[in-house]
This record gives C-alpha cells, structure tokens and sequence, in this order.
C-alpha cells in the first residue's frame, strides 16, 4: 500500500492517540476483491481506494485539513461477481457489521469524524446503512463519498460512455499507479449487452462473457492522472464545506 506520514497502519498505539487528537477526519478505504475481466487484478477496487485516499491525505494541508488513514478495507459486498473465480464476496449484513464495528473501535478512540471513500459500487447501499446506525447509535460522525461521482463528468467527457467496471475508466487508473499488474495482452473490447432498464441482473455474466464494460484498449493514464487531481480537490473542498455548515 502507497504510505504517508498519516497512515493507522504505520503507527504505534501512542502515535496513534497524538494522531486522533489532530486528526480532523480517519479516513477509511472501501473497495473490493473481485474479478476486472481478464487483464487487471482481482484487487482493482482496493487499489483505487488505497491510492485515492493516499492522494486525498497528501492534498489535505492545502484544504487546513488533517486526514488519518486507515488501512484499506479490502472485502466487499460482491455477490454479483460470484461466478467469476477469485471474487470473495461478504453478505450485505456481515458487510454492515464490520463497518459498524469499525467504527464503534474508532469512537471509543476519540475519533469525531469517519470519512469512508468508497471505490465499488457495490457496497453502497450497506455503507449508507452503517453510516446511519453510527450516527444515531455512536457519537461518531460519518461521512460518506463514492469517489467515482466526484469525477463522474470528467470521466464522461474522457471517455465518452460505457467506461464502468474493468473498462476505459479503471484500466487508466491501474495504468497509471500500478502498470505492472495489467496484463496488456489481453486488454480488448468487453462488449457487452445494454443494461436493462427496468430490473437489475443477478450476476455480471449475464451482462458480459469478459467480465467488463466498455474497452480497455482506449485507456489512457495521463488523462486519468488530471482528473485523479480534480476529483481529489473536489473531495476536499466538500468535506470543508460541510463542516463549515456543521454537517
């Protein structure tokens, strides 16, 4: 994992009360472990969630902010990815549990704020839950950012659509932080079918034989590396913001 000087991870217990003391915001990575078609690592997810939050921690001063980082929470609720070997998927109520639990452990610590970035789609609906309950049950506030609507526009305009899951969008970002982990020749277009619009699907293989969406082989690193920036100031700047309103 990309280390900064305010990384959990690092820390001894004593650093790590000095750290929650300063800290405006723990930060906690969401993604998960799951397939991204044949040319990225299962881990895709929880490297977007890992250097993401590395790089909102880095910005943070220039915000009047201080960020401590947690360590990635690698598993996710990936049910629908199942059917694809290597996906490790978690229930969506041991999914709010563990959050839950995460977060009871932090409030007992003094934390105040929880900033949860989540990078899979699919642990949405249990993140905004477990925020709920820490809410209302802790003295923990909880904010919650799903880093791919902060740079939804940008991506669009990049990538025209159809960049989702192992597509344009993710195999830029892979390029860009870890090019060792994609296996290039096997980068193609995924084709896959138009999404219904009045159900959902029960599996990502009904919707597409690779395992991914849109085409890879338009990926493009440098054009991911600015709107990583954008996205990551936009981040800041509503987290500042909110708390200015006493969100």
């Amino acid at each position: 994992m990309p280390e900064t000087d305010d990384d959990l991870f690092t820390m001894t217990y004593e650093e790590a009360d000095d750290a929650i003391a300063e800290a405006d915001f723990a930060v906690l990575p969401t993604g998960s472990i799951e397939q991204h078609s044949t040319h990225l690592p299962v881990s895709t997810d929880t490297l977007r969630a890992d250097h993401l939050t590395a790089e909102l921690v880095e910005a943070a001063p220039e915000h009047d902010l201080d960020l401590l980082r947690l360590p990635p929470l690698p598993f996710g609720h990936s049910e629908h990815h199942m059917t694809f070997p290597g996906t490790i998927s978690l229930s969506v109520d041991t999914y709010v549990d563990v959050l839950r639990e995460i977060g009871e452990s932090l409030a007992e610590h003094g934390v105040d704020r929880l900033l949860v970035v989540n990078c899979h789609g699919g642990n949405q609906d249990s993140i905004s839950v477990a925020a709920d309950r820490l809410g209302r049950d802790t003295d923990l506030t909880v904010h919650f950012v799903h880093w791919t609507d902060y740079a939804r526009e940008a991506l669009e305009e990049e990538f025209g659509d159809g960049w989702g899951h192992a597509g344009d969008h993710e195999t830029s970002f892979v390029e860009l932080y870890r090019p060792d982990l994609v296996r290039t020749d096997k980068k193609e277009p995924q084709n896959a079918k138009e999404m219904p619009k009045t159900r959902s699907y029960e599996y990502f293989s009904d919707v597409t034989e690779l395992g991914g969406l849109g085409d890879p082989t338009n990926s493009d690193p440098e054009a991911m590396e600015a709107i990583v920036a954008d996205a990551t100031h936009d981040i800041l700047d509503a987290l500042v913001d909110d708390v200015a309103a006493g969100w």
